[in-house]
């Protein structure tokens, strides 16, 4: 028997108890929170429905607070002890999927006829089925200025490195760069490299430092965990320096939001993950507006949304003179 839900923000039809939810042509953050308040609907119905199906054959086209709500909402369903399916999902979406790792944890059903052909199985992901989330995703002037950029940065880099390398190995024991795990464009997971500033086992030691900041990051103006020379470093952000290689290899800009950690984007609100619409950048809204002084997440959500609204390549050329004249200010860079 099928029956419809009327309530439902999302149309959903339920077949043999099973509900199937149709998702849109567009899932955006238009669609995001609605889906979101449909799985709420369907969690909390007696008796609890032991899977959930999304009908993704009309959809080709998803941004970051899509994904975050799918992330979201599968995430519930696991506590709840209820499955999540994907059905039918196209070309496009599945590019997406594969983009930021997600193909390997969602439960994805294909029909038949939407079964992915070898050739397509095979062969290297297509950036003309990726999203176009942003204008400046699509720019490649954008590009151009950000590989000229980098390769002046790596040069800068380079002179440097050796008076850096030792200042660091004389003043704490440990390796000379640090890489993070931080998301980027539509929550892309990829190591972020820095010069370390901190202790060799400051990962392990965050726990008991008290979080200043209020919301989705961390921040303390007298972390312990950072070394003399750390200190240092972060004033003139010359800890920064390596990112010029994650610009180069296209998973940062040189302009951008500011990169988050895993861990921050596990504790977003859906509506958050908008910010990850463009690629993180080296410097941007929060670098020129007191980022040693941010301790409020709304802050960044703000200054971040505010670069999507105002981009532009000039605006972006600004940005990146004004962070220049700030790198020469004292105390202007992070603690």
């Amino acid at each position: 028997m099928v029956s419809q839900i009327p309530e439902a923000q999302f149309q959903v039809t339920v077949c043999e108890a099973i509900p199937f939810v149709k998702i849109p042509d567009r899932f955006t953050i238009l669609h995001a929170d609605a889906f979101k308040k449909t799985c709420e609907e369907l969690f909390f119905k007696e008796p609890l429905p032991p899977k959930i199906v999304l009908d993704f054959s009309k959809t080709n086209f998803i941004d970051s607070c899509g994904i975050g709500a799918l992330v979201t909402n599968v995430k519930i369903a696991r506590e709840k002890s209820t499955e999540i399916v994907l059905q039918d999902v196209s070309h496009q979406i599945m590019e997406v999927f594969s983009l930021t790792s997600l193909d390997g944890v969602l439960t994805i059903e294909q029909s038949s006829e939407e079964i992915e052909n070898p050739t397509e199985k095979s062969g290297s992901k297509s950036s003309e089925h990726l999203p176009g989330t942003h204008p400046s995703i699509g720019s490649w002037f954008k590009r151009f200025i950000d590989v000229v950029g980098a390769l002046v940065g790596l040069g800068i880099t380079a002179i440097l490195f050796v008076p850096i390398a030792i200042a660091i190995k004389i003043d704490s024991p440990g390796p000379l760069f640090f890489a993070q795990t931080r998301c980027g464009w539509m929550g892309k997971q990829f190591k972020m490299w820095k010069f370390r500033s901190m202790g060799p086992d400051a990962e392990k030691l965050k726990h008991t430092i008290k979080n200043e900041a209020k919301g989705s990051f961390f921040k303390n103006e007298n972390d312990p965990r950072i070394t003399t020379v750390g200190r240092f470093l972060r004033r003139r952000s010359l800890d920064e320096l390596p990112q010029f290689w994650n610009v180069l290899k296209g998973d940062m800009s040189l302009v951008g939001t500011r990169p988050p950690t895993a861990d921050e984007v596990e504790s977003y609100e859906v509506p958050q993950w908008q910010r990850l619409d463009v690629k993180p950048g080296m410097t941007g809204e929060w670098q020129v507006n007191g980022r040693s002084q941010i301790k409020n997440f709304e802050d960044v959500i703000r200054l971040d949304l505010k670069y999507q609204e105002n981009w532009s390549l000039m605006y972006d050329i600004k940005l990146i003179l004004k962070t220049i004249t700030i790198l020469f200010k004292k105390n202007s860079g992070a603690v």
